[in-house]
């Protein structure tokens, strides 16, 4: 279903409202989430279907406190040790997974924590996703950055002494198409080393081309592994399509990405099945593409603007802290990145353990980083933001911050030449 015809209406109309009720209420009218749709590709890969039956065998009440010890001794570990670490069983074990994550992380990514700021360029969205504040029926303020704009914040941002931005998107191929983005990438180039993306999946060939552009890795977010409950929650537009989303970044290595990162939206499916299943995920495609960069996101559940509908399954700090260090202890090569969801305090702590990448300077909204990093008010309406953030600090605190941790903050470690 395509609902781009009203995603930039100031209110929804009759007939969109009746659409939006019979799409929450009635499964029937609702277009299967397993069928791809027309112009999306469809690539040869195994790793979803090892990916989705490992994660709905996993029992993880079976796993006892001999089974984390045993993980916890091993130098190597392994998808069963993966597995006991992410039970409940491994939860009074938390300071030795802690211990042994921080030796992972020291050998391998040394005492440096990476630093970068998203930017949103655009929040037009033609998906109707329950728990997203960008969401195609949600009333919110909607605006696209045209090229004058987005290189005005580029600025802004490269001004404060930043060297990677990760742009962002709503996800809707009418107002932010693939040589939109492409064109971005170019300007991000100017004033930046590492540019990241996390957009709408595309298919191989319009990677390749925003690679060309300038765009060094893609971050894609399953939201959850579990196909029934996603068919739940994405109920119209493109994202409804789960083999489609998965295989995103397997296309955007085929199109010649140095770089790919992964997630699962902790909080709306069961936490544990959904941090093995995107571990997982990261493991396959490692071994299938030894050459690509990988790396995992940690989010949770955060409120949004104009939805009292969303009951996250609770994912505490102490569970987190589990993921993450089962993710680094599972994954040692990957980076992690914790984002501005999460506390000051908690990002203080997780980096000296596990994590190597945290953003700084963080605004979700659309136009508004000179008012945030100036103080200066912008000539330009400012679009919403997606979801409210914790940690506020600017960039220039959180080097010091890390810093004062003990720790080297890094901004770039690429030349090129």
């Amino acid at each position: 279903m395509d609902n781009s015809y009203f995603v930039d209406s100031e209110y929804l109309s009759k007939e969109a409202l009746n659409k939006k009720h019979i799409l929450e209420n009635d499964p029937s009218s609702r277009t299967d989430h397993m069928k791809y749709m027309e112009g999306m590709e469809q690539i040869e890969s195994d790793i979803m279907d090892k990916v989705i039956s490992q994660m709905e065998e996993y029992d993880y009440s079976k796993y006892t406190a001999r089974d984390v010890i045993a993980a916890l001794e091993h130098d190597t570990c392994s998808v069963e040790d993966f597995k006991a670490l992410l039970s409940p069983a491994a939860e009074p074990f938390l300071e030795k997974m802690a211990q042994k994550a921080r030796i992972e992380t020291r050998k391998h990514f040394g005492n440096t924590v990476y630093l970068f700021t998203p930017l949103y360029i655009a929040n037009y969205c033609e998906n109707y996703c329950v728990y997203c504040g960008f969401n195609c029926y949600n009333h919110i303020n909607r605006m696209k950055l045209d090229i004058e704009q987005i290189e005005h914040e580029m600025k802004v941002i490269a001004d404060s002494g930043m060297e990677e931005i990760l742009m962002l998107t709503g996800e809707s191929r009418a107002k932010s198409d693939v040589k939109y983005i492409g064109e971005a990438c170019k300007l991000a180039r100017k004033y930046f080393r590492m540019v990241g993306l996390e957009i709408y999946p595309v298919n191989t060939d319009e990677y390749k081309y925003l690679r060309e552009c300038g765009a060094d890795y893609v971050t894609v977010f399953q939201e959850t592994y579990d196909s029934d409950r996603y068919e739940q929650l994405h109920l119209s537009g493109h994202k409804r399509v789960f083999p489609y989303r998965f295989n995103a970044q397997e296309r955007a290595l085929m199109g010649g990405m140095r770089g790919v990162a992964f997630s699962a939206l902790l909080g709306l499916s069961d936490f544990r099945k959904d941090a093995l299943a995107t571990g997982l995920h990261v493991y396959y495609i490692q071994r299938k593409y030894p050459h690509a960069e990988m790396s995992l996101s940690c989010p949770r559940l955060r409120p949004i603007i104009n939805n009292d509908k969303i009951n996250p399954l609770d994912v505490h700090e102490t569970q987190l802290c589990q993921i993450i260090c089962a993710y680094r202890i599972f994954l040692p090569f990957a980076g992690i990145t914790v984002s501005s969801r999460e506390s000051k305090e908690f990002r203080n702590g997780i980096v000296k353990i596990a994590a190597t990448k945290v953003s700084a300077g963080v605004s979700t909204g659309i136009g508004d980083h000179e008012s945030k990093y100036t103080g200066k008010e912008s000539d330009s309406l400012e679009g919403d933001e997606q979801f409210e953030i914790n940690d506020s600090r600017s960039f220039d605190t959180m080097y010091k911050d890390i810093a004062d941790e003990g720790l080297q903050p890094v901004l770039n470690d690429y030349l090129y030449v």
